[in-house]
């Protein structure tokens, strides 16, 4: 079968981890594939952050927990690096755009071998004040929504 349509094909969502981290160069790999999805106009207006370090991530997911009333013990599935995704609140083409990169992101790391699944619960709290802080903290623009 052609590499391209057998990724395609096999793909699929992963929530559950193993603890072995991901390398700099696959991270760097995976957000180069974000880069050249296509975007409107081709004005590339998103941001791509990644987040390799556990115990940031653990934070974060705890806030977010909290905020969507998952709960002290939600953890993102506890994966060893995340890559957030986000557009200008004001962009018409910011969704579709992070959706494409986004689909990158997710067929370049099956194609290294490593799971991935997209998960919304950082778009339904990034307005919320506490998830915002810490997403200003990780360096997300404040006028930035999350996909």
């Amino acid at each position: 079968m052609n590499p391209v349509l057998e990724t395609l094909l096999t793909r699929r969502s992963i929530r559950s981890f193993t603890s072995q981290p991901v390398s700099k160069e696959d991270l760097q790999t995976i957000v180069n594939a974000a880069i050249y999805a296509p975007s409107g106009m081709n004005r590339q207006t998103w941001q791509f952050t990644v987040v390799d370090d556990a115990d940031t991530i653990a934070h974060l997911a705890k806030v977010v927990g909290a905020a969507d009333g998952r709960g002290p013990d939600y953890d993102f599935y506890k994966p060893t690096a995340i890559i957030i995704a986000t557009n200008h609140k004001d962009s018409r083409h910011g969704c579709p755009d992070c959706s494409c990169a986004l689909q990158n992101i997710f067929l370049a790391a099956h194609s290294l071998g490593i799971g991935s699944v997209w998960i919304n619960q950082l778009n339904a709290t990034c307005h919320m004040p506490a998830v915002r802080a810490e997403l200003t903290r990780l360096g997300v623009p404040t006028e930035h929504v999350v996909y």
